[in-house]
């Protein structure tokens, strides 16, 4: 079993890529918004704790599958210790299950990612963004608020890539991330 997260910042890919890298992979993806959406369906509102119990029974039942892997998005906010928190109990998790866990962080600008956010294939799948002023301006608070970018060195995981796919195709970044993970 296999379980790559891919992290980055609001609109930077991760969706997109994950799409594509499922494609050429055996992996499942399982982004984000699929814990988010539904939740703010039925509450009318983001419900962090609704959202988080829904991505336990996915991961739970994923480790008792026999799929080959999952890959899983995630906004990761470098600068709050919950976050990294979180990124640890999902990694205990699955190594615990005999899981090997990979890390693909995707960066862009913000200009690149203001232009990504209003992309079609990110409106279809995620009803959220689909008012363009409040998600535009969501990013950018995001952008004042966190720290959604690593500093040089600061992840010390093993199996951890960054990659910059600012003038890439999502397509071109599966395969760079299949070919350097071997998958």
């Amino acid at each position: 079993m296999k379980l790559v997260i891919l992290i980055g910042n609001t609109s930077v890919g991760k969706m997109t890529v994950g799409q594509e890298l499922a494609k050429i992979t055996d992996l499942r993806l399982f982004h984000n918004h699929m814990s988010i959406e539904p939740v703010m369906e039925i509450f009318g509102y983001f419900n962090g704790r609704a959202s988080a119990r829904i991505r336990e029974v996915i991961f739970e039942e994923v480790l008792k599958s026999d799929l080959a892997g999952l890959i899983f998005t995630y906004m990761w906010a470098f600068n709050e210790p919950s976050d990294w928190d979180y990124i640890k109990n999902i990694t205990t998790q699955f190594t615990e299950s005999g899981a090997e866990v990979y890390y693909v962080e995707l960066v862009a600008s913000q200009k690149i990612r203001l232009a990504r956010n209003t992309t079609e294939n990110r409106l279809d799948h995620k009803p959220s963004k689909r008012n363009l002023d409040f998600s535009k301006s969501l990013l950018i608070e995001d952008d004042k608020n966190y720290r959604l970018e690593s500093n040089d060195g600061e992840i010390q995981f093993k199996n951890y890539f960054k990659i910059d796919n600012s003038d890439l195709e999502p397509k071109q970044v599966a395969m760079i991330i299949k070919e350097h993970f071997n998958f």
